[in-house]
């Protein structure tokens, strides 16, 4: 597969993950470009890997946790103390639930809400995730168990369930 081909059929999903990822479309747009970027380079190694998207997407969570590691992403959104999870029973209580949701997975460590997104949106079992981050599984156990109690201590890890 050439890596035009790659780009117009897998761009769009590699796009939504990084968006995930970030919580921020123009963040997750800079991120979708630099991991593309590395595969253009690579992609000879990547082409012959045979499995091109299982590379890329870790290309793209490499790039998302070393963005976090320079010091100038040390902005934290505000305080959201008192954030009540809402009863979607009208379409637009779903979009502030999802909206809040969003909001508090911002206050996780980079590596927290990676390990959730990969397992809650791109649906990875626990080795999936460990070899999409390069860590153990036993890592990424812990790091979900303690990403889970933190959301459960500001009342939204029901809401990870019900989110789509």
């Amino acid at each position: 597969m050439s890596f035009e081909r790659y780009v117009t059929e897998r761009g769009p999903s590699l796009l939504r993950l990084a968006y995930v990822l970030t919580g921020d479309p123009h963040r997750a747009e800079d991120l979708t470009q630099t991991a593309l970027a590395d595969a253009y380079r690579h992609w000879r190694k990547v082409a012959v890997a045979g499995q091109p998207d299982a590379y890329v997407h870790r290309m793209l969570i490499n790039a998302h946790l070393n963005w976090h590691r320079r010091r100038s992403s040390t902005e934290r959104p505000t305080d959201l103390a008192g954030w009540e999870p809402a009863a979607a029973s009208d379409p637009a209580e779903g979009v502030a639930s999802r909206d809040q949701l969003r909001q508090v997975l911002a206050t996780l460590a980079p590596r927290a809400r990676t390990a959730l997104v990969l397992r809650y949106y791109a649906d990875l079992d626990d080795a999936g995730i460990a070899d999409a981050m390069g860590v153990s599984v036993s890592a990424v156990r812990a790091t979900t168990s303690r990403a889970l109690a933190t959301l459960r201590s500001n009342g939204v890890a029901a809401v990870l369930r019900e989110t789509p």
